[in-house]
């Protein structure tokens, strides 16, 4: 099930309720989620829309398997983000940081005016990473709102699926997403195009893309094929095992979060 279709867009999509019934509604535990994602390139065998196409099928897989009582809402995702590092390759279409930190900070100023007290940033395209740490502490600063952030593939729901070096280096359009997407809509992945390319930095021990020592990169630098990691070993059911994980354990996080308050942080002496 995607966008306007089942249990998680009709019960738990704000938008689809009248401005009455957000007026009254509960907010005390009240957790609203912006998916963020992305509309890139990912090779030649996966859609433009593979970040902001798997942050909707997770979060819908995810908001199904809530209780009747949890009190969490989903709004409209921004299918935009940040990708400038990929704009050498056609149909990029990229947010600067910031048209998207004020996209993302105008709607958490409108959620915090209509008396909602949480915002979560589900994000699933790597380029948005370090910009949505900026900007939920921004949100914080600026408006009281509890703000929180999670990227699923922190949750590491594919370590055992996958070899050591496709979970250190495959960060685009290799054997996870390339899964996921299998899973969600085969129809989508040209299957007979699946590329096998790791960037030239597996012999470096300080030098990371996104770990330990960075260096600042565009997907041009360290790809021929726009990818970074081994398509060829992507399958349907690993994407299945791996969105069954994320959801499950995304759902309890969800439980706990709507119950969090951050001034209860600091213990009384």
């Amino acid at each position: 099930m995607f966008r306007y279709e089942g249990e998680a867009w009709e019960k738990r999509f704000l938008p689809r309720l009248t401005y009455a019934e957000v007026e009254a509604m509960e907010k005390e535990d009240a957790l609203v989620i912006l998916p963020v994602g992305a509309v890139e390139q990912h090779g030649s065998h996966l859609p433009l829309m593979t970040d902001a196409l798997i942050g909707e099928a997770l979060i819908t897989r995810t908001l199904e398997r809530l209780p009747e009582t949890a009190n969490v809402w989903l709004l409209p995702p921004v299918s935009y983000g940040k990708s400038n590092e990929h704009l050498d390759f056609a149909g990029t279409i990229s947010l600067s940081a910031a048209t998207l930190q004020s996209i993302i900070t105008d709607i958490a100023v409108s959620l915090q005016r209509s008396g909602f007290r949480r915002l979560m940033l589900f994000n699933t395209h790597g380029g948005n990473v370090d910009l949505l740490n900026v900007v939920s502490r921004e949100i914080r600063v600026q408006t009281g709102l509890m703000v929180f952030y999670v990227n699923p593939h922190s949750l590491d729901a594919d370590k055992d699926l996958v070899t050591p070096e496709e979970h250190e280096y495959g960060i685009h359009g290799g054997d996870i997403e390339t899964s996921l997407v299998l899973a969600f809509k085969p129809g989508w992945v040209h299957e007979d195009k699946l590329v096998n390319e790791i960037p030239a930095v597996t012999d470096y021990k300080y030098l990371t893309m996104e770990g330990r020592i960075r260096f600042a990169w565009k997907m041009s630098d360290i790809s021929r094929s726009g990818i970074a990691g081994d398509a060829t070993l992507a399958t349907a059911n690993k994407g299945e095992l791996m969105a069954e994980r994320i959801a499950s354990e995304l759902a309890l996080a969800l439980q706990e979060i709507s119950h969090f308050d951050i001034d209860r942080i600091v213990r009384d002496k």
